[in-house]
């Protein structure tokens, strides 16, 4: 039998279900949510790896094989040990889904947006170079985003002067 590709986030729900006693892929890691969430439960479905049961999800026979996994005897009662592998799982999954993540979210206060009305507000203003540093942004998108975003959508005041043989320097006047 060919394996099954999955994707990370399809292996890490399969994974934890795998050692809940009833198979539930809930819950999902937080990061999955919205179009996300749907779509891998729609993969996982349409492969038959999981099913709807009970107003949840499980696994099947072919979602614990998927993983390298057996389903498990029925137990009425889960033991103590079981649960723990449980929670170690899920513990497991959350700690490998933030290792991922580098960088802090974005946010409006930490944009490239951000930093460039921060610099646009200094007494001694940004230049295009300067903006370009901060952001890597290329000379026709700082003068683009100076157009469009700031004058047009947020309505800032721009002030431009040039100084006798220096660099045109951008303010918010």
């Amino acid at each position: 039998m060919t394996p099954i590709k999955l994707t990370e986030s399809q292996t890490t729900i399969l994974t934890q279900a795998a050692y809940r006693p009833d198979g539930d892929i809930e819950p999902l890691p937080p990061t999955l949510r919205g179009g996300a969430r749907a779509k891998v439960i729609g993969g996982l479905t349409a492969r038959g790896l999981i099913v709807e049961q009970d107003d949840k999800h499980v696994l099947t026979d072919d979602g614990y094989a998927a993983i390298g996994r057996c389903r498990p005897a029925h137990d009425p009662e889960p033991t103590e040990s079981a649960a723990l592998e449980a929670d170690v799982a899920a513990a497991e999954a959350t700690w490998q889904g933030t290792a991922n993540e580098a960088k802090p979210p974005r946010t409006r206060e930490n944009s490239k947006q951000a930093r460039v009305v921060a610099m646009l507000k200094r007494a001694e203003g940004a230049t295009i170079p300067q903006v370009m540093a901060a952001t890597g942004w290329q000379a026709h998108t700082v003068r683009g985003t100076f157009a469009g975003a700031f004058k047009k959508k947020l309505g800032l005041n721009l002030i431009s002067e040039k100084v006798q043989g220096g660099e045109r320097v951008y303010r918010i006047g």
